[in-house]
C-alpha cells in the first residue's frame, strides 16, 4: 500500500508547523501529501508553496470543491499546479455539501452529481492543450448566444493528471468507478467494504475498467494505545468528533457521513446522534457514539491492532492508506507517522 496524509493551512497548528510535518513526513518516506479545502484555506495556494518545498512526495487536492470555481477555472489551477511540481500533481473534486456550497458561496447545489460528470469531462478536454468546446446541461462552452469563441488554455498540456473523487453516495461512487483515476474514501468499514466497493465495481464495469484502473485511497486517524486505559481515552476523544460528522457535517437535511455510516450498520444510532446534535446537545450526541463506530472507521488502537487492522484493510481493497496522525506536538505527529508507516510498509 501506498501512505499519504492531508493537512489543512488553516488548521489548528500554525502554518510553519503544517510545513514542517510535511517536510519531515517526505523525509520518513510518505508517498503522497493531499491538501483539504472546506470552509477555511483553498487548496491550491499552500500546494503551490509545498510544491516549491518538496523534492518527491506527489501534492494533491484533497479536495477542490465544485460550484466555487468554473471547470475550466479548475483545470487551469491543476496544470499551473502539475507544472510547478514537475508532474507531481494530483487533482482531488469534491462536490461539498449545501450547506458550504449554498451557505457559504451562495452558489446553488443542485444537481451534483451532472456537475460532477461534465465537471470531470471538461476538465479532460482543457487538459489535452485544444480548444475547449462543450455542451452539457450544466455548463455550455462558450457561452451560447454571446460574443465568445472556442479557446484554449496556454499552459502545458497536462493530460496524465490523475483525477480522484471524493464520494459516499451511491449514484457519486458509480460515476467515480467510470470516469476516476483515484477515490477519496472516508467513513469506511473494511468489513463492509461493499457499501462503497460494490458502487465502485458498477461503475467500473460500465465503463469496460476493472480495480487495477482505480487507487482506492483510504482515510482515517491513526493513534497508539499504551493500554486498556488509553485506548479508551483515544476512542472517547475521537467520538466528539465523529459526532461532529453525523450531526454537523451537512445541513439539517443533507449529511453525507450520516448517511454512509448508516449504510453500514449504524442508521439507528447515526440518526439519534444527529438529533442530538442538531438540537444543541453536544455532548449527548458524542456519548450516542459506540466504541465499535469509533474502532471500525479509524487505526486507532495497540500497535497490535494498527497492524491487524492495516491487513484487513489491504485485503479488502484499500491501495492507498490516508494517516491522519494524532499527538498534542509536532513531534508526537510524526513519531506516529513514522510508526505506522513502518507498519503499513511490513504489510505490503
Amino acid at each position: 500500500m501506498r501512505t499519504a496524509t492531508t493537512v489543512e493551512a488553516s488548521g489548528g497548528a500554525s502554518w510553519q508547523e503544517t510545513l514542517d510535518f510535511v517536510l519531515e513526513a517526505e523525509k520518513l518516506g510518505l508517498d503522497i501529501c493531499w491538501v483539504a479545502e472546506a470552509w477555511g484555506s483553498d487548496a491550491p495556494s499552500p500546494l503551490g508553496y509545498l510544491a516549491a518545498r518538496t523534492d518527491r512526495m506527489l501534492l494533491g487536492s484533497g479536495v477542490i470543491q465544485l460550484g466555487t470555481r468554473t471547470p475550466v477555472a479548475i483545470a487551469m489551477t491543476a496544470m499551473t499546479l502539475a507544472y510547478l511540481s514537475g508532474g507531481r500533481f494530483l487533482l482531488g473534486l469534491g462536490t461539498s455539501g449545501p450547506q458550504v456550497i449554498e451557505g457559504l458561496h451562495g452558489v446553488p447545489f443542485a444537481k451534483p452529481l451532472a456537475r460532477m460528470r461534465e465537471t470531470v469531462q471538461i476538465v479532460r478536454r482543457v487538459f489535452t492543450g485544444e480548444k475547449v468546446t462543450y455542451s452539457g446541461d450544466r455548463f455550455q462552452i462558450p457561452l451560447p448566444g454571446g460574443e465568445g469563441r472556442p479557446m484554449r488554455v496556454t499552459v502545458p498540456a497536462a493530460a496524465e493528471i490523475p483525477i480522484y473523487l471524493a464520494t459516499l453516495s451511491p449514484k457519486m461512487l458509480q460515476l467515480t468507478g467510470e470516469v476516476a483515476d483515484g477515490w477519496l474514501g472516508t467513513s469506511f468499514v473494511p468489513e463492509g467494504a461493499d457499501a462503497y466497493l460494490g458502487h465502485l465495481d458498477t461503475g467500473l464495469v460500465r465503463a469496460g475498467r476493472t480495480r487495477a484502473d482505480i487507487d482506492i485511497c483510504q482515510g482515517a486517524e491513526v493513534a497508539f494505545a499504551d493500554d486498556l486505559d488509553d485506548l479508551a481515552r483515544l476512542v472517547g476523544r475521537r467520538k466528539s468528533e465523529l459526532a461532529f460528522s453525523l450531526g454537523g457535517m451537512g445541513s439539517a437535511a443533507t449529511n453525507f457521513y450520516n448517511d454512509a455510516y448508516s449504510r453500514q450498520g449504524w442508521a439507528e444510532v447515526a440518526a439519534q446522534v444527529r438529533e442530538r446534535w442538531q438540537a444543541g446537545d453536544r455532548d449527548g450526541a458524542a456519548g450516542l457514539v459506540t466504541d465499535e463506530m469509533v474502532l471500525a472507521t479509524t487505526l486507532i488502537g495497540t500497535e497490535d491492532m494498527v497492524r491487524e487492522r492495516l491487513r484487513v484493510w489491504r485485503a479488502a481493497g484499500v491501495d492507498t492508506v490516508r494517516l491522519y496522525p494524532a499527538g498534542e506536538t509536532l513531534d508526537d505527529r510524526l513519531t506516529t507517522l513514522g510508526r505506522a508507516l513502518d507498519l503499513v510498509r511490513a504489510a505490503g
